[in-house]
């Protein structure tokens, strides 16, 4: 099953490059794939059994027997959570860039006439389709690959579609922005492969050798080898978060990308940064993480701070969009390392939630900047007054993005604020000043943006359409219905936060000092639902 989730669209991919060269209409056979793969994320989910927080719906091949190595993915709450993020990401953004690769006929310079412009441009739609559906492919493999040489090639096949998304169909820097995005996460690359290769040797060491991470969660690494392992992923999986200091890669990505690339990048593959340091971090290396913990929390708050000042001071509108994730990824990565299942769980469920309201806040920017022909927010003003509704959904992405209560991602940031004060009161105290700072950027680049009167020519007539409201739509309903019921995903998420902290325990680590349940409630709980928590 979840073989056939990770083929349909990379076959779709090819299809869709085929469908542009015939003739049909790419778009369309891309956006049928990305229904499909939606329909089997779906289909995973309803075979998911939400009480058993181990891998479900295995599937395991020997593929390179001398390493160890197996074809082997499987899925449990971490990991459902993520692919059904992409999988519904993914079709929001094509329907969202449905006019990306088409020639744009400036007004009075004349109409490009003959076959070849019109060809050439059926082939840059086809291409950027493709390649979404290649990253969706990509993306999913990480997220339910088991085995650790899998997940490494296919954490690395990830950056060509996203190579070729920004470089190939970006605005103007594009070129040097992706080399840029390229080098940073090649860069991080080579250093996790130093330590897969270490991981070999300390599995032959013990044995036939094995990539399994249920086999290497057994091992006794040992201290030394163990921290210096750790490094290795905890480095790459930085630079994809993104994490201070290794972030300078994400504004001039987000600036120059679509902003539907930039929701690929920032809501699905960054993800996959915070994902391994949960699966492979604390799953494999619990001593070390444990070890690392002081210095991670530090960097954390580093980024919750540095990232929500830069947003301040940003002119360009999805640059700005950029750099507050920088401050969100912070939130996450404090959450996965003060090792308390609440901080866990909120950990988790920002990621989800910050994928959503992230999403709708690059889209409805991106709406906006083809209106007004400008992503300068200087140049911006006076939207409400002619595409009000473009400025209502802008205001609601914004009050989501800055943690308004009844809206998602208020529930996570909240647990890991309540996580950050149980860990020390001033890491805390730091922490809070992110949110506080979130309220500044979001609120000031709504009021330049949107209020005050209009830019001349710069703003447009014509609020948003059908096509893009519906766009909007499934976003929305995800923020207010998550928001009012955060139990839908905390349901799923909890038991491997449970799991997880218990093996940090195991492994070394501090026990979990967080806000504890009284013994006689557990006692009533678990005789309530017949002996199983």
């Amino acid at each position: 099953m979840l073989t056939v989730l990770i083929a349909v669209p990379l076959l779709g991919a090819v299809l869709t490059l085929l469908a542009g060269r015939v003739g049909i209409d790419a778009r369309s056979v891309a956006i049928g794939f990305a229904v499909g793969t939606l329909g089997l994320g779906v289909a995973v989910a309803a075979l998911y059994d939400y009480g058993d927080a181990g891998m479900q719906l295995t599937q395991s091949v020997e593929w390179i027997g001398v390493l160890g190595a197996h074809y082997a993915v499987g899925v449990d709450g971490l990991a459902l959570v993520m692919v059904m993020l992409t999988v519904v990401l993914v079709p929001v953004v094509l329907v969202a860039e449905w006019h990306t690769g088409e020639i744009q006929h400036v007004p009075g310079q004349g109409e490009p006439d003959g076959a070849a412009p019109r060809a050439a441009e059926k082939g840059r739609s086809a291409s950027f389709f493709a390649w979404v559906l290649g990253l969706e492919a990509a993306a999913l493999a990480v997220f339910l690959a088991t085995d650790v040489f899998l997940f490494y090639v296919v954490f690395e096949a990830t950056l060509i579609p996203a190579y070729f998304l920004v470089g190939g169909f970006g605005g103007a820097g594009r070129a040097k922005a992706a080399t840029k995005f390229l080098v940073y996460q090649l860069a991080g690359g080579l250093v996790m492969l130093a330590s897969v290769v270490g991981l070999y040797v300390v599995s032959a060491e013990s044995g036939p050798p094995s990539y399994l991470i249920g086999d290497l969660a057994a091992l006794d690494i040992g201290v030394e080898a163990g921290r210096w392992l750790f490094l290795g992923f905890f480095v790459a999986f930085a630079v994809k978060a993104p994490l201070f200091p290794l972030h300078t890669w994400l504004a001039d990505t987000t600036a120059a990308a679509t902003p539907g690339t930039s929701v690929l990048l920032i809501c699905i593959l960054d993800k996959i940064g915070t994902y391994g340091m949960i699966r492979f971090c604390l799953g494999i290396f619990p001593e070390a993480s444990v070890w690392a913990t002081p210095v991670v929390v530090t960097l954390a708050l580093v980024s919750i701070v540095y990232g929500a000042l830069l947003a301040i001071g940003q002119d360009d509108l999805l640059r700005l969009v950029g750099l507050t994730s920088l401050s969100h990824f912070g939130f996450i990565v404090l959450g996965i390392f003060v090792l308390t299942e609440q901080g866990h769980t909120g950990a988790i469920l920002y990621m989800v939630n910050h994928g959503v309201a992230t999403a709708a806040l690059f889209l409805v920017a991106g709406f906006a900047i083809r209106r007004s022909g400008t992503a300068s927010i200087r140049a911006m003003g006076g939207m409400e007054k002619t595409a009000p509704v473009l400025a209502g959904l802008f205001l609601v992405a914004g009050m989501a993005t800055l943690g308004l209560p009844g809206l998602a991602p208020f529930v996570s940031e909240f647990l890991v604020m309540v996580a950050a004060f149980d860990y020390a009161w001033y890491v805390g105290a730091v922490a809070v000043t992110g949110i506080v700072l979130a309220a500044i950027y979001v609120l000031w680049a709504y009021q330049r943006t949107m209020t005050g009167p209009a830019k001349g020519e710069l703003v447009r007539t014509g609020d948003l359409d059908r096509r893009e409201i519906g766009v909007m739509v499934p976003l929305v309903v995800a923020l207010v219905g998550f928001g009012f019921f955060p139990s839908v995903l905390t349901d799923v998420i909890e038991p491997v936060t449970g799991t997880v902290i218990d093996h940090v325990v195991d492994g070394g680590g501090e026990p979990d000092d967080g806000p504890v349940v009284p013994a006689a409630d557990v006692q009533a709980d678990t005789q309530a639902e017949g002996g199983q928590r």
